[in-house]
């Protein structure tokens, strides 16, 4: 029904966005992904959105990238999994890792999302396996992330600094560099 917002951005309290568009303010909720990465308040803003309606709520969810809309689009199509768990993973991983991930078959990776327990991954990995390939990942730019390097970037972007940063901060480490100590390493680097 709503395809896509723009507008000025008026407001934004993790995970919801108030986008004006030509005096209405639309409510979006979006993963922390797109959040990380918007203008500042004021400025122009493109939305794409999906917009679920239930008995009990309407609900307009924003998206960045056309695939992270995408990839939120499969996962609510997976039983058991709603837009409420499908925004917690894409603010826990890019779509890329999230590929990555899934090609991998790595649940253990998936369980270290909020909100997703050892069954609801084997379900996301079984559903998802062969529907998030090349047409939802990013260009590769490099090699898989190890589980330190996944959880010291998400811990990056949980601080405030956006994935481009994160991934930045994590070409500087040395490869084996272990969670606390990457962490420690990478805000060193990115406050320079």
């Amino acid at each position: 029904m709503i395809g896509r917002i723009s507008g000025t951005l008026a407001d934004k309290q993790p995970p919801q966005v108030l986008v004006d568009v030509g005096g209405v303010g639309y409510e979006l909720d979006v993963p922390m992904s797109t959040f990380f990465n918007l203008p500042a308040l004021g400025e122009r803003v493109v939305l794409l959105t999906h917009f679920v309606v239930r008995e009990d709520a309407q609900v307009l969810f924003g998206f960045l990238t056309a695939a992270e809309r995408a990839t939120f689009k499969e996962l609510v199509k997976i039983s058991g999994v709603g837009p409420r768990t499908a925004l917690s993973i894409l603010s826990g991983l890019s779509v890329a890792e999230l590929a990555a991930i899934v090609s991998r078959q790595d649940g253990a990776r998936l369980v270290k999302v909020p909100g997703i327990g050892k069954k609801t991954a084997e379900r996301l990995l079984l559903e998802l396996k062969g529907k998030l390939g090349a047409d939802l990942s990013l260009p590769s730019s490099g090699p898989a992330l190890t589980d330190a390097q996944g959880d010291i970037a998400q811990a990056l972007q949980s601080l405030g600094y956006s994935e481009r940063e994160a991934q930045a901060a994590l070409k500087a480490l040395p490869p084996d560099v272990g969670v606390s100590d990457g962490i420690k390493l990478a805000l060193k680097a990115l406050n320079r």
